[in-house]
Parts: C-alpha cells; sequence; structure tokens
C-alpha cells in the first residue's frame, strides 16, 4: 500500500517518464483524487489519504504505465486557458491548435462573425472562438456522434452557444448558411508516417481523426476548400491547420481554387503549420 504517494508515482513512473513529466503527473494526480494544491502537496499534507484515494491513484499509474494519454486517464485537459472534457472519442487539442485560434482572433475585425468549424472533435476552436469572440455565431460540423456529444457538453460546460451538426464533409453537407470565417484542423497524417508516430497517440487516439491515404493526402483541404468557395461570403477568410510535410500543397492547392492573400504560418517550434486564405 501507498506510504508517500508522491514517492510512489515517482518510482513507478520513472522507467516509462522523464522526471519533468513525473512532477506535472504529480501535481495532477493529487489534485485529481485528493483536491491537493501544488502548495498543500510542497507542505506534504497528503499522509491521511483514505484507502478509496490510494487506490485511486493506484489505478490512475497503472494507466499511464500502459502508456495512456494523463488526458485521457483524466478525462479533461485545458485549451486556450479553458477547461475541456477529453475521451477517446477525441482527439487531445494540441497547443498548435491553440495558435491556430489566436491567429484567427487577431486578425478577425468584425464582431458579429459567422464561423464554421469542420471536424470539431472536441469543439476545442468552435468553443474557443465563442468564448472570446461574444457576439459571433458559431456552427461545428463532426462526422462522429461520440465527439459531437463530447463537444457539446464543452460548450455547455465553458457557457457558450455553439450549434452542432452530424455532418461526413465528404458526403453532402448543410448549404443554407453563409460564414465569415470557416476554420479546419482535418485528418492529415499520412497512413505511411504511422511507424513514426508515438505508441500513445496509436494506441489511444481515434485515427479517423488522424490519418488519410497516401494517395489521395489532400483529400479534406480539396473537399473543404470546395465548401469554402461555395459557403464563404466575399473576403470571407479560410484557416487550416496542416502537415508541414503538406503545407506547399496546401497552398497551391487554394491558388489554384482563385483563393487569394494565401499565407502560410509556422507554429512557436518553426513548423509550417497553418495557412489562410481568403475567398473573392
Amino acid at each position: 500500500m501507498i506510504e508517500n504517494p508522491v514517492e510512489y508515482i515517482r518510482t513507478q513512473l520513472s522507467k516509462s517518464y522523464t522526471p519533468g513529466e513525473i512532477r506535472v503527473f504529480v501535481r495532477l494526480i493529487l489534485k485529481e483524487v485528493c483536491n491537493l494544491s501544488f502548495s498543500d502537496i510542497f507542505a506534504c499534507k497528503f499522509n491521511d489519504l483514505s484507502d478509496k484515494e490510494k487506490q485511486n491513484i493506484i489505478s490512475i499509474v497503472k494507466r499511464l504505465q500502459n502508456g495512456e494519454p494523463i488526458q485521457y486517464v483524466l478525462g479533461e485537459t485545458e485549451f486556450y486557458g479553458l477547461d475541456f472534457k477529453v475521451t477517446p472519442a477525441v482527439l487531445i487539442p494540441r497547443p498548435e491548435t491553440e495558435e491556430l485560434v489566436e491567429w484567427i482572433l487577431l486578425e478577425t475585425k468584425k464582431m458579429n462573425a459567422h464561423i464554421l468549424d469542420v471536424g470539431t472533435g472536441s469543439g476545442c476552436i468552435a468553443v474557443a472562438l465563442a468564448k472570446r469572440m461574444r457576439y459571433a455565431t458559431v456552427n461545428a460540423w463532426d462526422v462522429s456522434a461520440d465527439a459531437l456529444a463530447v463537444a457539446k457538453g464543452n460548450a455547455t460546460a465553458n457557457d457558450v452557444s455553439v450549434s452542432f451538426s452530424k455532418v461526413d464533409v465528404l458526403g453532402p453537407h448543410p448549404v443554407n448558411k453563409y460564414f465569415d470565417i470557416i476554420v479546419s484542423n482535418p485528418p492529415y497524417i499520412k497512413e505511411s508516417e504511422k511507424e513514426m508516430m508515438e505508441k500513445n497517440v496509436l494506441d489511444f487516439e481515434p485515427h479517423m481523426a488522424l490519418f488519410v491515404a497516401d494517395k489521395d493526402v489532400l483529400i479534406f483541404y480539396n473537399r473543404i476548400a470546395d465548401i469554402a468557395k461555395e459557403q464563404l461570403k466575399e473576403n470571407g477568410l479560410l484557416y487550416f491547420e496542416i502537415n508541414q510535410a503538406n503545407g506547399n500543397e496546401v497552398v497551391q492547392l487554394l491558388k489554384e481554387k482563385n483563393f487569394v492573400d494565401v499565407e502560410m504560418k509556422k507554429d512557436i517550434s518553426g513548423n509550417d503549420r497553418m495557412v489562410r486564405a481568403m475567398k473573392v
């Protein structure tokens, strides 16, 4: 049984994670299980754990030992300063996607913008934009009913209004609304790149939201760009998150479809990660 939960977590996870990762896990686990703050942990206020709390810590540690991402273990994560529930039905929101949201917010001058998020997943982009743009009207599509259930819960928890729809973007789609902004972080990792992916991503995150066939790697960009041609208002903006390996191809695709002001932007790590284009 656990005598010192901090030492227990460190010892059990030392073979699988770095010391920095383990320090984060200690804080997250003891906050989740025991509602202890960082100062409580520093002051060693964990001497009177109940048997239930100890068992919960053991259960969490075992899941981490199996490589399950901490976000799925705890069922939550943070994105753009907001709390989000996550399940294996949705991708874990990444910091690079926060940069995409930031770009949209910096460029949007219209107070009551109409926005569409295609492939919303956890709803992180749609909810963050709705939260930061109080007068915006935000719609979001996803093909997965399970993902939409998560996204709807996140919108409610963050006290924003987002209109969610179950839409397969490669099939028929609603055409009765027109938007100032369309944004998408679609599947963009080639099937052939699976062997380079981290095991915890491959084993636990939804492949449908990650991978595309090598023979048609731009399938979602091509389709969403066509939808944007139909449903963006004049001077409306289309934003994509991209695979750095295919950035130039996405830019060329958009130019061939007569979008203008096409710009590719790097993320904080210096990788090509985002593209923006305007419909005229």
